[in-house]
């Protein structure tokens, strides 16, 4: 049956009396335009210069002010080429194949280029490609464009040369062959064969010298269990699309674990064919991604965690190890019978920091033989030793490490024991960082060497085994920089370049295809061989672990949040605008309570009058580390007992003012153990957040969010119109579907191209890659935090997390069912009452929502000068100098999607973001405006990328193939998932146009009559 419960996106919404959601609800724009300012003077009224706007303002709109300054953008004059390269065509977009690799994030990526400069990433999707782009890679692009970037090299904080960088190095390592002395390489993951074989050579060269691999967020207990278990430094990767039943005990796979990437066979599962999809239990401390994307979640602290693990390891395996009591062990026992029962079919991952851990997990996807597991194709993309970088701090300190050589690391920052290197750091003779940025580290060492940004550099990079992939430079190098590769050349005397020296690496392993073929690919396959068994003890793994005692008054998860990763990328003002997808937060990091840990410690969430929101502030210990002044939020689905702080934050050298924000949970991150025991105490003041868990909420308006369940889905005896309900309307007082109901005549759509798009709901991860991707496409300006929380975001594109009132269905719909008369315990006003207040284990839906380009577009009818029509191939069209921002299109858009400029957020100071300076206005797409304050932006269905693919084809004299336009929208050719599938409907074999036959397919709002060009397919969950 359609499911009856509701659906929230704030606390706040669920108090009936509350006037902020009123207000909010009836008043898209919370704060008035002030136009007294304006109409007060009647010089400045009438010395405008465009009289259509002046009359309009003259007869009383109320965007007079935000007209005035918006009527007219500059003009600019463009400066042909004198000689035009012969690869460039202007107007005609370029890409190339390269590979992102910055010891955090890696995929295989295309670059799209205009004139020469890199705008855009998007999915390579040649046969090989190991990771896709997420929101940061598609972010990366923009990192480029950063004008904090250092510039050239600076020894002892002063300009230099290289030469005299190179002169002061070779003398040092002269030095310590000489007296024995220690040289140190430290680097991030780097995944890179031929740096591989270079290190390798330069410490043949210099005999006292090491390298040591350090990951700001550690994988070492992973990666030392997977040593154990089969003699190699690696990760074992996962095909989940090859799953029946995935258990996950803390492992947020569909976010950053191990490297993430595995939304895509993941969401291949969780679509509904032939009657099957998979089922997904995720157990669990904070609500993530993966959790909020399970069919069955378990909140336990961590644990409580680790004892499940040992009891499904004795379930699967038929040991008997002992364990203790824990919460909601029912729920565990039955998740496990569930794995076992799945057999090969199941699979077991987990993301607890404990080395115990991870070798159960081995031992129970040995057990089921799983064929999701794949040791053999391991990944490479993690190689940090968490016990080689404490002793090289010790080193430091007891002042043995003669030459420090750092590439792209920053200890000083994201090592808890920062003050123990920083002072180690003194005591080393040289020390030489190379870093995009003059960061935390940078400054501290005696040399700071820029490096260039992955766009400009060439490298190869080994994702994982099978994969070998070649970064190549997309734009000559900005600035004075250089790769660290080259300069290990140099500094062991070898004269070949770093180009010559990769050519032949890459040859030697990509045998049996040309070199430019693989840059041009970008990815090669490569042989692999089965790993060999170690010689780990699962036996006394799990006796250890089954040991585990609580650590502190809270039980401290430290993770990364889905836009700022580990903080490499704080100054970019895409990923800090970015709501985090669970809380709906930009501009900040937090510690996550349960609603009763805060009620118990006083702790609070509200919201203010315009709808921003405001919470309370902690201190957070942890040993001797003490963090102060951490904001919080109450979050639904933590669990009792656990709090959770995301990395990556508190940056402050080399971050513009706006970007220094948060704060610096590295300083907890003890021993690299992302799970520590910590006491928090509430300390005064409040925190205002720039939250849009408030902002145009669609909140009872109905047709919003359709699920059902499998068993349901799949009963033949169940129409698909019970689980999936036309809205119904009232035409001359008969009940009629609201889709066979017009205001007036249609179009005939069958003739030319009209474009769709279907998104999916069970495939949605909520991962937001599609966010950053159309800011990307788009020209989309950054607001800032202050904006963001008067409800004046420009996202074209909006990911609306839901939240549900009861954990289940059979729960809601018992609940629902055992009303009884009016008052008393069953009675329906107090049951209802109720079940508006949050659970504390909410089930979670994520759905997109942007310009649903309505056939019958109510925006349209009340544009007082036209700016916004119908277009003959389905888009809404926004024509930016025609509006004169009377935002009557916007209050009658039922979607809440049409975006005001309030300010011009180009070249304006007060908006200090990459739209202000030369450099970081380089990414701008030319094919798009950039819009001047007053007016209305919206999504366009990428209408440029749509025209682009029809001209190409008139200018090669031929109709459209099939399939062309299926990547043209930026939000569906970023979606890894395959949840947004975009194209063309008249195709009628196209993608699209079969998903709009599916029984699944729904359009938001429908009772309204709006007849989008938007669709969604009902969620089914496999409960």
């Amino acid at each position: 049956m359609s499911s009856n419960k509701k659906y929230w996106k704030s606390v706040e919404e669920l108090n009936d009396n509350s006037s902020i959601v009123e207000t909010l609800r009836n008043n898209e724009f919370a704060e008035p335009i002030p136009v007294e300012e304006f109409l007060g003077d009647k010089e400045s009224l009438s010395a405008t210069s465009t009289s259509r706007r002046d009359f309009l303002k003259y007869v009383g709109f109320s965007t007079a002010a935000a007209s005035l300054a918006a009527c007219e953008g500059p003009v600019i004059k463009s400066i042909p080429y004198v000689v035009q390269p012969e690869e460039i065509i202007p107007g005609v977009a370029d890409y190339y194949a390269t590979t992102m690799a910055d010891g955090f994030d890696f995929a295989n990526v295309l670059i799209k280029t205009r004139e020469g400069r890199p705008i855009k990433v998007e999915n390579n999707i040649v046969d090989g490609v190991k990771l896709s782009a997420n929101a940061r890679v598609h972010a990366s692009v923009l990192s480029l464009y950063d004008s904090t970037r250092l510039k050239q090299p600076k020894i002892a904080n002063k300009d230099a040369s290289w030469s005299d960088v190179d002169a002061k190095v070779k003398a040092s390592l002269n030095d310590a062959k000489a007296n024995g002395g220690q040289v140190v390489l430290l680097t991030g993951t780097m995944a890179s064969p031929s740096t591989d074989k270079l290190i390798a050579e330069f410490i043949a060269k210099n005999p006292s010298a090491k390298h040591i691999v350090y990951d700001a967020v550690s994988e070492s207990n992973a990666l030392d269990a997977f040593q154990m278990a089969y003699g190699e430094r690696a990760l074992a990767d996962y095909d989940f699309s090859k799953s029946e039943v995935i258990v996950s005990v803390g492992a947020d796979f569909l976010g950053d674990w191990q490297g993430g990437g595995f939304d895509s066979g993941y969401a291949k599962g969780r679509v509904p064919k032939n009657g099957k999809m998979s089922k997904h239990i995720q157990l669990e401390s904070n609500m993530s991604l993966s959790g909020a994307n399970a069919d069955k979640r378990i909140p336990l602290t961590t644990t409580d965690q680790k004892h499940a693990l040992v009891k499904i390891y004795n379930i699967i395996t038929g040991a008997s190890v002992g364990t203790q009591k824990i919460a909601r062990e029912e729920d565990v026992m039955k998740a496990a019978q569930q794995l076992k029962s799945a057999g090969s079919k199941g699979v077991l991952v987990s993301g607890l920091d404990d080395l115990n851990a991870q070798l159960l997990v081995f031992a129970i996807n040995n057990a089921l033989k799983s064929e999701a597991f794949n040791p053999s194709g391991a990944r490479l993309t993690r190689k940090g030793d968490a016990k080689a970088v404490a002793q090289l701090v010790a080193d430091m300190k007891a002042g043995s490490v003669h030459t420090l050589i750092m590439n792209g690391v920053n200890p000083v920052y994201t090592l808890a024991a920062s003050k123990d290197f920083a002072e180690g750091l003194k005591k080393v003779k040289l020390s030489v960082a190379f870093s995009l940025k003059k960061d935390e580290t940078a400054i501290l060492s005696s040399i700071a060497a820029p490096a260039p940004h992955y766009l400009e550099s060439w490298g190869d990079v080994t994702i994982s085994k099978g994969n070998y992939s070649i970064m190549q430079p997309t734009i000559r190098p900005l600035f004075d920089s250089r790769q660290f590769q080259e300069a290990l050349l140099l500094w062991s005397d070898n004269s070949t370049s770093y180009y010559d020296y990769l050519k032949a690496v890459g040859s030697s392993i990509a045998s049996g295809t040309t070199w430019n073929k693989l840059v041009h690919d970008g990815v090669y396959a490569t042989p692999v061989t089965a790993v060999s068994g170690g010689n780990a003890d699962f036996a006394k793994a799990a006796s250890d672990l089954a040991q585990a005692k609580k650590q502190g008054e809270f039980e401290l998860l430290l993770y990364t949040k889905t836009g700022m990763g580990d903080g490499q990328q704080a100054n970019n003002p895409w990923l800090q605008e970015f709501p985090d997808p669970i809380t709906r937060v930009s501009w900040d990091n937090y510690v996550t309570v349960s609603r009763a840990d805060a009620e118990k410690l006083g702790l609070e969430n509200y919201n203010v009058a315009n709808g921003g929101l405001n919470g309370s502030y902690v201190s957070i210990e942890v040993g001797g580390a003490k963090l102060d002044k951490v904001p919080v939020i109450i979050q639904p689905g933590q669990a009792v007992g656990t709090i959770a702080v995301a990395l990556g934050y508190g940056r402050k050298e080399s971050l513009k003012e706006e970007m220094q924000v948060g704060v610096n949970a590295y300083t907890l991150y003890a021993n690299s153990n992302a799970n520590q025991g910590a006491k928090i105490t509430k300390v005064s003041g409040d925190h205002e957040f720039a939250c849009v868990q408030l902002q145009r909420t669609l909140m009872g308006r109905g047709d919003i969010l359709k699920e059902t369940t499998l068993s349901t889905f799949n009963d033949p005896k169940v129409d698909a119109s019970v689980w999936n309900p036309a809205p119904m309307v009232s035409l001359d007082h008969n009940p009629v579907k609201a889709n066979t109901v017009d205001l007036w005549e249609s179009f005939d759509r069958s003739v030319g191209h009209h474009f769709k798009l279907s998104i999916d709901l069970n495939s949605c991860t909520g991962c937001g890659a599609c966010v950053i991707a159309c800011h990307a496409e788009n020209n989309v300006p950054v607001v800032g935090k202050a904006e963001v929380r008067r409800s004046r975001d420009m996202h074209w594109l909006r990911i609306d997390r839901y939240y549900s009132s009861e954990e289940t269905f059979a729960k809601d719909n018992e609940k629902k069912e055992g009303f009884e008369g009016l008052f008393g315990d069953k009675g329906s006003l107090g049951g209802f009452g109720e079940m508006e207040h949050p659970s504390d284990n909410p089930q979670v839906a994520f759905q997109p929502v942007m310009c649903q380009h309505c056939n019958h577009a109510p925006c349209e009818t009340v544009c007082p000068v036209a700016a916004t029509s119908h277009g003959r191939q389905g888009q809404n069209h926004m024509a930016y100098n025609r509006c004169v921002g009377t935002r009557y299109c916007a209050n009658n858009c039922p979607y809440k999607v049409r975006r005001f400029n309030w300010f011009l957020y180009n070249k304006n100071s007060e908006f200090d973001y990459h739209m202000n300076d030369d450099l970081g206005r380089m990414v701008l797409n030319p094919d798009v405006v950039v819009r001047s304050r007053g007016v209305m932006e919206k999504c366009s269905f990428c209408i440029q990328s749509t025209q682009a693919v029809i001209l190409k084809a008139k200018r090669e004299g031929r109709p459209v193939k099939e399939g062309e336009f299926n990547d043209a929208c930026a939000c569906s050719a970023a979606c890894t998932s395959g949840s947004m599938v975009f194209g063309d409907v008249n195709e009628k074999e196209s993608p699209v146009a079969k998903l709009e036959q599916d029984p699944r397919m729904y359009h938001l709002l429908e009772h309204v009559g709006t007849k989008p060009n938007v669709f969604y397919q009902v969620k089914v969950r496999n409960t």
